[in-house]
């Protein structure tokens, strides 16, 4: 089994395959009479295809063992896919590179309090993975007809290891 070590998530290592969504180092600016702070256009939401529209979602994550065997991969082709946790607890965020309509070698991430993703539309990426505890997420992402869902299984799975840093 090929084993790949979790990094440590940020805007520019996960650039190519969407955003971070956090509010350091983000655009932002005072309204409601200076009483509230709106960190501006953190995620570009992508929606294709017939009847497309955002859909508002809550997940709820079960945890999965660590070290992770990933064996799966999706990808959503109509529309973008945002997770953004409902509490500070660090999350596993796997990625893949497109590699003539399959997915490359893997890339983990590990989230810091505050930081959220984005995958862009077509993006390789494996399953809500929280750590340690069941965690809820707000989820972006989008609705209406056509088939948004490609999933592609490994022959030979992956091992995910999580480092100590989290």
């Amino acid at each position: 089994m090929k084993r790949i070590e979790a990094e440590k998530l940020t805007r520019a290592a996960f650039a190519p395959f969407g955003d971070v969504i956090e509010t350091e180092g983000a655009e932002s600016f005072l309204i409601n009479a200076g009483k509230c702070r709106r960190f501006h256009d953190l995620a570009t939401v992508e929606t294709a295809g017939e009847n497309a529209r955002i859909l508002i979602n809550i997940f709820r994550g079960t945890p999965y063992a660590l070290p992770l065997k990933l064996s799966m991969v999706e990808r959503h082709p109509l529309g973008s896919q945002a997770f953004m946790p409902l509490s500070p607890a660090p999350f596993l965020v796997i990625v893949c590179p497109d590699e003539d309509g399959r997915p490359g070698a893997p890339r983990a991430f590990i989230t810091h309090p505050g930081q959220g993703v984005n995958y862009a539309r077509g993006t390789w990426h494996g399953v809500l993975t929280p750590i340690d505890a069941p965690q809820d997420f707000v989820v972006v992402d989008r609705g209406g007809d056509g088939n948004n869902l490609e999933e592609f299984h490994f022959s030979d799975p992956y091992e995910i290891t999580v480092p100590s840093f989290t």
